[in-house]
């Protein structure tokens, strides 16, 4: 019982991502998810209180089973190392990604207060954190300062992955991540280092 239980919920979730990326948030319809997933719309409002919850659990499910494919690189003992490496990871984590999806998911955040409201709760300020493992280590090392503001470092690296992967068309290549690294993120954390 347990196992089909889980199975008609992961049926569930693919549905939702699927109409999220085809049809965009606006038009999709519980109906709809319901319909693919080869359930009963009773059985979706027992699990979910309405179309935000479900396509924000389903997000959820799929952003972990990508950190999941990308884990935090390891320590290599240097600040710009670990920095490089955990760009590597946001790269290809936002290159699984289903465009569609990410694109039908910040549209649809603009015209929906409730599901903004969600998506920035659950998921940004989990991008807000990506460097934390790397900014520790470089203070354990003595390379920074405790109590370094961390956010910007992970919203500029955001930012310019999304526009590049999603609006410029130009490329994410290591060479591209490299520059990253050593032009703004590491200029970036050394000026936050000196404000501390």
């Amino acid at each position: 019982m347990r196992l089909a239980r889980e199975e008609r919920e992961e049926a569930i979730l693919a549905a939702t991502l699927e109409l999220l990326a085809e049809v965009g948030y606006d038009r999709m319809r519980m109906d709809a998810v319901a319909e693919r997933a080869k359930a009963s719309k009773a059985t979706i409002y027992r699990r979910w209180g309405g179309k935000a919850e479900l396509v924000m659990t389903a997000i959820e499910r799929h952003t972990a089973m990508a950190m999941a494919d990308n884990p935090d690189p390891a320590d290599t003992g240097d600040l710009r190392d670990d920095l490089l490496g955990r760009i590597r990871a946001m790269r290809d984590g936002l290159m699984g990604q289903d465009a569609g999806l990410l694109l039908g998911l910040l549209t649809a955040m603009r015209h929906d207060a409730g599901l903004a409201s969600i998506v920035r709760a659950q998921m940004i300020d989990d991008k807000r954190q990506a460097f934390d493992p790397a900014i520790d280590r470089a203070v354990e090392r003595g390379e920074l300062p405790e109590g370094l503001d961390r956010a910007m470092l992970a919203e500029v690296s955001s930012a310019m992955l999304f526009s590049r992967a999603f609006v410029t068309g130009e490329p994410l290549d290591d060479a591209f991540l490299a520059d990253l690294v050593d032009r703004v993120l590491l200029p970036l954390v050394r000026q936050r280092a000196g404000d501390s």
